[in-house]
């Protein structure tokens, strides 16, 4: 894919890995950067970093001047915190960055969405894209996610075309955020397992995701979303220890009823809204659907239009972590 790209969120996990393939195929980026840290890391890369951020559609729009095609990977991914953050991260962030490359005549824009963007309390069983957005979730990085996506796949016209792919729990060696807070969480003894961990999931190896970005802005229909993933379910408790043992970390036995999670994080959110409690709530809705529910993905749509095929197994993923942690 030799092309001009411009990328938000290059600093990141996705982005990274996206940066790099981009450039080892022989294509030129640019990627937004809000700090000295970002910008030096996508320039380690290879990427041309723009100074600027997600409230900047002036500089989005002149970093992305040129550019064939935007990845839009820039999110504000958390569990809990002020519902504002997430609105302005999430959907105002979405809204510019959309502003500013069409303003810029970028002609194709892939925004990288999430399963999440679909939570509202209830499992996802072999859902596919014709199941509904929940902009109604209860939770806030569901909610808006859902936002950002409606924003994205609107935006959509003849010469300023939009293309949704959804990824569904990010793995492999480099991951900053997931598996560093699963370990930490386990050494310091706060993390069980959640009804036995025997809830089945669908999992996303980093390059498969940057696989499914790059086919996307390829061959994807305008306006339309797409599901990807490893290709097979897995259950979580399983692949979760998989996962920590790649660190050398033993994965626990502490267990916790299912039916205790829900109640705990509805009372948790409460108590952190109304009284001046530092920190974040020990359970809260959205953790309780990651860690108790089923959520496998039907990705037959992705098959059939992008030609998209997993290019790393989990048994592959797994092994590099391995190398990387014997390292790190």
């Amino acid at each position: 894919m030799a092309q001009t790209a411009f990328v938000t969120g290059g600093s990141g996990f996705i982005g990274g890995s996206l940066i790099e393939r981009l450039t080892a195929d022989g294509g030129q980026v640019r990627a937004l950067a809000r700090s000295d840290a970002s910008a030096a890391a996508v320039e380690r890369l290879g990427a041309e970093a723009v100074r600027g951020d997600l409230a900047d559609r002036a500089a989005i729009a002149a970093g992305a001047a040129g550019c064939d095609v935007a990845f839009h990977l820039a999110a504000h991914v958390a569990d809990w915190g002020p519902w504002e953050e997430f609105e302005r991260g999430n959907v105002e962030g979405t809204r510019n960055v959309l502003a500013g490359c069409e303003e810029a005549g970028v002609r194709r824009f892939v925004h990288c969405g999430t399963e999440a963007a679909l939570m509202a309390g209830d499992p996802l069983v072999d859902v596919d894209e014709t199941a509904p957005l929940r902009p109604d979730s209860k939770a806030p990085y569901p909610a808006t996610k859902a936002k950002a996506e409606q924003a994205v796949r609107t935006a959509n016209r003849e010469g300023f075309e939009t293309v949704v792919l959804r990824p569904r729990f990010v793995w492999g060696a480099g991951d900053t955020t997931l598996l560093p807070q699963m370990v930490s969480m386990v050494e310091k003894g706060r993390f069980a397992w959640v009804g036995g961990g025997k809830n089945v999931t669908d999992t996303t190896h980093v390059r498969n995701v940057v696989e499914g970005l790059v086919l996307a802005a390829e061959r994807g229909k305008p306006g339309e979303a797409y599901f990807v993933t490893d290709g097979e379910s897995v259950v979580f408790r399983e692949f979760v220890s998989q996962l920590l043992e790649t660190q050398g970390v033993e994965p626990p036995d502490r267990t916790l009823p299912a039916w205790i999670v829900g109640p705990l994080a509805g009372v948790s959110e409460t108590a952190w809204r109304l009284l001046p409690l530092r920190g974040s709530p020990p359970m809260t809705r959205f953790t309780s659907w990651v860690l108790t529910q089923d959520c496998t993905i039907d990705i037959s749509k992705a098959k059939r239009e992008l030609d998209y095929a997993p290019i790393v197994s989990r048994e592959q993923g797994l092994a590099e972590l391995r190398a990387a942690g014997t390292t790190a």
